[in-house]
């Protein structure tokens, strides 16, 4: 099955279902999740960074990931200078979310039960809070179709 061309199918009001839109957003947000917490895993263990500075680096990598993806398969939308620059504040937003999220988790979920479980729960958790507000944002601002 071919996938219609994201002008065409923008220009047509051709928006997919709520629920098709949450499940390829979901799905797209596990692979850059994955790509976000390995490279987080490879910045701390295999090039000793610092935590926060392993954290960043992931989240740019695994945001860029879900962008590419969710303007195409999810919200079906063609580039445009303005909702690159929209996309940008948000991710900014969310960057700050997320990784100010992951900073004030990480040194007592570190203390109270080590860095294995501080990584997982830290990034569960701010990877959760950033993903809700970049979905509701998208769908409703960004990517909305008149």
């Amino acid at each position: 099955m071919t996938t219609p061309d994201p002008q065409t199918a923008a220009a047509a009001g051709d928006r997919l279902s709520l629920r098709t839109q949450l499940t390829r957003f979901i799905l797209t947000g596990v692979l850059s999740a994955a790509v976000d917490f390995g490279l987080l895993l490879v910045g701390q263990y295999a090039f000793g960074w610092d935590h926060n500075l392993a954290k960043a680096l992931s989240f740019v990598f695994g945001t860029l990931t879900a962008y590419s993806i969710n303007r195409v398969w999810t919200f079906r939308a063609a580039h445009s200078h303005g909702r690159l620059a929209a996309v940008a504040a948000l991710y900014a937003l969310t960057f700050a979310l997320q990784v100010g999220t992951f900073a004030l988790l990480f040194p007592p979920l570190l203390t109270a039960y080590g860095r294995e479980v501080a990584n997982a729960v830290g990034f569960v958790v701010a990877q959760g809070l950033a993903t809700t507000v970049n979905f509701i944002v998208q769908r409703t601002v960004i990517f909305r179709h008149p």
